[in-house]
């Protein structure tokens, strides 16, 4: 499954004002996605962790599409390797950014926290840009 479902970041904030003053809440963003090997074995399987640059560039590898999975707001596609195995990418993307950035204004936020900045993603950074910078008249 994804990431971050947004639909399950909701669930999590519905229940975090509730106990925490709004002005005191960050948001977590992720800024990574997993490639998982299929099929799924609880306990065993393990993912691989990507940036999201790499997730977008490994569906472009191995010839693609990317699927926009409305629930969880999240993007993901499936490839099968050079040995033939099954594999699922989950990440982020802008519209998942856009998606998980507006939450904060609907739900009066203090802003957001990012987990693994180092993985630059230069999309995350125009987002931002665009909807928290001061604009001139």
């Amino acid at each position: 499954m994804a990431v971050s479902p947004i639909n399950q970041v909701r669930r999590v904030l519905d229940y975090a004002v509730t106990e925490i003053p709004r002005e005191k809440l960050l948001m977590g963003m992720p800024n990574y996605g997993y490639d998982w090997a299929l099929p799924f074995i609880q306990g065993e399987s393990r993912a691989q962790k990507l940036s999201s640059e790499e997730a977008f560039w490994r569906s472009e590898y191995y010839g693609v599409p990317v699927t926009y999975d409305q629930l969880s707001q999240a993007p993901y596609y499936s490839y099968a390797d050079a040995a033939g195995r099954p594999h699922v990418v989950w990440y982020e993307d802008a519209r998942s950014i856009r998606a998980k950035l507006a939450l904060v204004e609907e739900y009066d936020l203090a802003g957001v926290g990012y987990w693994n900045i180092m993985d630059y993603f230069p999309a995350n950074s125009e987002i931002l840009n665009e909807m928290y910078t001061i604009k001139k008249l």
